[in-house]
This record gives C-alpha cells, structure tokens and sequence, in this order.
C-alpha cells in the first residue's frame, strides 16, 4: 500500500477527552474517531490492526474444533425472558421496540440466542460435542463508557458455545478453549495470565479471565510468587483461620456501652475510644435483589467483598441498604449499626476471620452509641462465618500459603463453564445413549478481538508512539523514501517494495511529498515494526537504512542480496517479540 492514496488523519496532539494512552495514540495515529460517547469508527490503520486479531482468533478456534455462525445482533425478548435474564441483566441491555410494538435487545452477548438454534437442531448425544463462535460486533450500554477502545459501548467481540452429553465433555471443550486462547495471545504477542474470576452476568460456576498485564489495567491481580495461583481481587479467596473458631468466652468482659458522639466512621470511632481498626466490626446492611436485607460484618481494617457475598447469599444484585432502611431496621442512623440486639429475621454473615477474637467494638444501634467487649458467640446469631473479604497483599496464597503480589491487568479474553443454567431454563435437551433425556452442558468463551488492540498498545508504547507486535501492526514493514526530487531513489524504493510484497509481507510504502522529519513521526506514532528508509547516500552506498521500533536499534541492509539479508533481519525482529514466523 502506497500511503500517497491511504486515509491516515494523523493528529499532532493529544485529543482533550482521551485518558489513556491507547486512547490518545489510536486517534492521533489515524486509527478511530468517535462517533458518539463509548462508539467509534475504526479507520483504514485500526481496521488491518483488529482483523489481523481477528485472523488470530478464527485461526485457533478453528484449529480447537469451533466452527463459525453468524448470529443477529437484534435480539428478541423472548429469548431472554425465558432465560430469566431480561430484567436481570439490567441497564447495560439496551431495549428497543419494533413498529409492533414487541420488545427487542442489541446483543451484548449469545447464550440465549445459540442456545435457541441448538436445541431446535441437536437431539441426540451423536450430534455432541459442538462448538460454535463468531466474531461479531456486540453492544452494552456502559453508565461511563470511557477509555477509548478499552471500555466503550459497541466493540467487537469473539463469542464461542460448546455444548456437550456430560460434565466430563464440557470439562474437556473448557480446557480445550483455554488452552486455544493462551495460543492465540502468545501468537499475538501479548504478555499475559489467565487467573481465576467471578462469572457475574453470564452464570456458571468457574471460570478464567485471561489478562494483559500493563500499568494502566482496570483490574488488580492476586498472584503467587512461588506456584501458578493467579485471580482478580473479586475471585480471590482467603482461606479460614488455621485455628476454629474462638467459642471461649469466658474471659471477655461484659457488654459496655459508650458514647460516641458523632464518630460514625471507622477512623472517627477509632480515635475516639482510642483502639485500633482490627479491634472494630464493620457492620454493613445491604440489599440483596432490592428486597432482602442482610448483614454483613467484616474487620474495620478490612474491605468488603460483595461479589463473595452476593455468591453466598444466592442473589443476583446486591447493593449498599439506603439511610431510611438502615434507620427503619436498625433504630440508628448510618454509622452506629451492629449485631448486638438486631431483629432476628436479618440474615447475618461474619468474616470467618472474625472467629479469632470475642472482645470486639460494634455500633450499638442507637445514634451517637457503641457497644465494647463484644462477643459474636455469646452477644449476636451469626448465620454463616465465611470468607467475605477482598485479599490483600499481605495475606498467603490460598493454594500453596506462600507469599502473593498485586499486579495490574487489562481483560481481554473470559472462559466459562456454564453448565445447565441456561440449557435447563431453555429446555434444551437430547436423548442418551440410553434414550433418556438430558439437559446439553454448556461452556461460553469471549474474546475481546477490539480491546486487545488497544491493550496491545497500553502494554507497548513510548513518548513517540505506539510500539506493534509484528502479527498485528497495520503493516509489518514500512519502507520510507527519501527521494525527493531524486528519481532514482523512487525507483529502488519502489522496486524493494514490490519484492517485499511478493514474500507475503504486509508492508506500506511512504511515498509521500513529505519532509523527512515528518515521516519519521508518523512511522514511530502509528507504530510499524520494522522501518526500512532509502536515500540518495544510502542509494550511492548500497545500503538502506533500518529502525527496530521495540528496541530503537538502527543498522543497515545491502541492496544486493537484498531479500535474504531482509528475511533474516525479519526473523530476529519477531524473535525479539519471544515470536516464531
């Protein structure tokens, strides 16, 4: 491609509304404008760059066994109605109404739609195993869509389905999509984990997200220094307190209550009564679906984990109780709650940390009180003692006790079991080898193909721009003239394109009536792999310049001999990237 004919509108600076460096960069390399808030266009340079993802992604899924559809991006409410999650799936679903008035949603996702199309077409256990992807663009209305390509309302996305006869088959396709996405990220040229997470929205009961690690990562890993333990902060377990719980509590002084006039936060309460925040009990009402109130109480040096809680007490939604509610079952005002003389019908659950001690500070349910000397066995009925709170660096690793450390991730990919959740809600069933019938078992497998662009970039880049892995670069190789008005020069230029062409590499040719300096910019903004620049010395030498983007390193080339000296120079370049050709 000549870049004379190729829409590439650089930016000189950065854009005033981008955050994040891949943001700034993929606009002011020419590679999306927005449309409208979290939805962009994906110009000619971003285009090549996320189907070259694309190409990555079919290729290891079709190597896994998945085989291609194609599925509508309008969905009908029925379909989510009958799964039970239209109204679960709350306001990221964007609704919309036909001209007959029947309800419809823009896909954020597949389970009900394929789960459709299979069991009108599978009805016997020698149809199965299946898997089905797509790659496919998909919408989810963000509340604060932000950070250019990394959280934006419209995406692409790579969605896969298996569905299999047991659970010993759908272990199988599960480990068989693992192990396909560890392929394509490697192939890809990312540096990344796979670590435990929570299913959230999409259901079943274990999964994987597979993270690029970079700086600028939403998410926060848990990691063991010494095994290959690795999970999100909502996934991460703590385990139980070697020692049982503490029933003993003979030696705990009797209940005291003591005044503190306005000291409704930990801190205030701690400084008040002059204890440490490990000596109080956070006591936290919630909401769990909008309707049950429940109680949840962790260290005051310690931080709730609500997706552990929302997975013990069995909701959908669990959110923070509002004042009136707190006042209404309580008797105080926020601030002063506790599990001393609370009505008997609120479900309770403690930290199972909480069992190592008897003499705890508690709100006493009355405004401006606490209560001291606080023993959960022998003051309050605690329901369950479980694991409620977010790990922290200090903790062990839950799996070998070594020591962990926190690392900052981007989600690019998520792998589910599934089993029957929706398969059951759907009726879709097949008949055994025994002709009985049973509910398919089902897996879920995303990618995604438009984030890792832009997480590619988050994790390579410099003050000059973005730094491409060669698999997925807009182009592999970019040869820069200098000619000038110096013909000669054109016509080499030319020539060592069209034979770098003929190898199958992807390359551009910068013939454009632009200064030197200028095209040394852009190439290093939009981020080529390898730079090849030819001038007249260069011409009267016989060489032609070259740049490795990773490294910065600068050499040479011999126009004679030219494409194998290249092919070699080629071969060290994804080397470099820990790649093969």
């Amino acid at each position: 491609m000549r870049l004379s004919r190729y829409y590439v509108p650089t930016l000189k600076e950065d854009p005033a509304d981008a955050e994040v460096m891949s943001h700034k960069l993929l606009m002011r390399a020419g590679m999306i404008r927005k449309l409208t808030s979290g939805i962009y266009n994906y110009l000619p340079m971003g285009l090549r760059s996320i189907n070259k993802v694309a190409k990555i992604v079919r290729e290891e899924m079709d190597r896994a066994g998945a085989m291609e559809v194609s599925m509508p991006m309008v969905q009908p409410a029925d379909l989510w109605v009958e799964s039970g999650r239209w109204d679960y799936y709350g306001k990221e679903l964007l609704r919309v109404k036909d001209r007959h008035g029947r309800d419809y949603c823009l896909g954020p996702t597949h389970e009900e739609v394929i789960t459709d199309l299979v069991r009108g077409e599978i009805g016997s256990y020698k149809q199965l195993p299946v898997n089905l992807y797509q790659i496919q663009n998909k919408f989810r209305d963000e509340i604060r869509p932000r950070f250019g390509l990394m959280r934006g309302r419209e995406f692409i996305m790579k969605d896969a389905y298996s569905f299999d006869k047991d659970e010993e088959g759908a272990e199988k396709s599960y480990w068989e999509m693992f192990e396909a996405y560890k392929a394509a990220f490697s192939r890809i040229g990312l540096r990344f984990k796979p670590v435990q997470a929570d299913s959230g929205a999409i259901g079943g009961d274990f999964s994987h997200e597979f993270m690029v690690l970079a700086d600028t990562g939403e998410d926060t890993i848990a990691s063991c220094k010494s095994c290959e333990f690795g999970a999100n902060l909502e996934k991460a377990k703590v385990n139980a307190p070697e020692d049982s719980c503490n029933s003993d509590d003979s030696a705990t002084p009797a209940l005291e209550e003591v005044g503190t006039p306005d000291a409704r936060t930990v801190d205030e309460v701690c400084a008040y009564l002059n204890i440490e925040p490990s000596k109080l009990i956070k006591t936290l009402l919630l909401k769990v679906d909008g309707k049950e109130p429940v109680l949840a109480l962790i260290r005051g040096d310690r931080e709730l984990n609500d997706i552990k809680l929302r997975n013990l007490v069995g909701g959908n939604e669990i959110e923070m109780a509002d004042e009136d509610l707190v006042k209404d079952l309580t008797g105080a005002p926020v601030g002063f709650a506790g599990p001393v003389t609370l009505s008997k019908n609120i479900r309770t659950f403690a930290d199972h940390e909480l069992c190592l001690d008897n003499d705890w500070v508690t709100g006493a349910n009355k405004a401006d009180t606490h209560y001291r000397h606080v023993s959960l066995a022998r003051d309050c009925e605690i329901d369950k003692f479980a694991d409620l709170r977010v790990i922290e660096e200090t903790d062990s690793c839950p799996e070998c006790g070594k020591e962990i450390e926190f690392t900052k991730g981007i989600e690019v990919g998520h792998v589910f079991k599934l089993g029957t959740k929706y398969s059951e809600k759907m009726d879709a069933t097949f008949l055994d080898e025994n002709g009985k019938t049973k509910h398919m078992v089902m897996g879920c497998y995303g990618i995604g193909v438009s984030r890792i662009v832009a997480s590619a970039i988050e994790q390579n880049h410099d003050e000059n721009g973005c730094i491409f892995p060669p698999a997925i670069a807009p182009f592999e190789v970019a040869i820069i003239s200098l000619a000038g008005k110096d013909q000669a020069v054109a016509d080499k230029a030319e020539e060592l394109y069209n034979e770098i062409a003929k190898l199958g590499v992807d390359v551009c040719y910068d013939d454009r009536k632009e200064r030197p300096g200028v095209k040394f910019a852009e190439a290093d903004l939009i981020g080529y792999p390898m730079q090849l620049v030819l001038g007249g010395k260069g011409l009267k030498n016989g060489i032609i310049e070259t740049k490795d983007r990773k490294t910065g390193e600068k050499g040479e080339l011999p126009l004679d001999n030219f494409v194998e000296a290249f092919t070699a120079w080629r071969k060290e370049i994804w080397e470099k990237w820990g790649m093969s050709l």
